[in-house]
């Protein structure tokens, strides 16, 4: 993690993966699509139902870095956080549906 509290891998919540899907506007089908994660899988862990895999989290990282979800987390300020990066340049976000 560097110092701005940002991390490439980390423990994203139910409500983190929630807010990422909301913030780029694709369903748990897309998500299931572009993660190659069971939907099952997916509604299970954002019901909080249980808690990913490793695997299936670093499947579901991917998916959500590659449209430009980052995730935040600080320990020290107790918050996390979801966000959109936007295109170099240009102020409109490049999410992909």
């Amino acid at each position: 993690m560097n110092n701005l509290g940002y991390t490439n891998f980390f423990m994203i919540s139910a409500a983190q993966c929630r807010a990422a899907r909301a913030l780029i506007e694709i369903s748990q089908d897309d998500l299931a699509a572009a993660s190659g994660v069971s939907k099952a899988s997916i509604t299970d862990f954002e019901r909080g139902l249980r808690a990913p895999q490793k695997r299936t989290l670093r499947d579901l990282l991917a998916a959500f870095e590659a449209r430009g979800v980052v995730f935040h987390r600080d320990e020290e300020q107790g918050l996390i956080g979801v966000s959109l990066k936007t295109a170099v340049g240009q102020g409109s976000a490049y999410a992909s549906t």
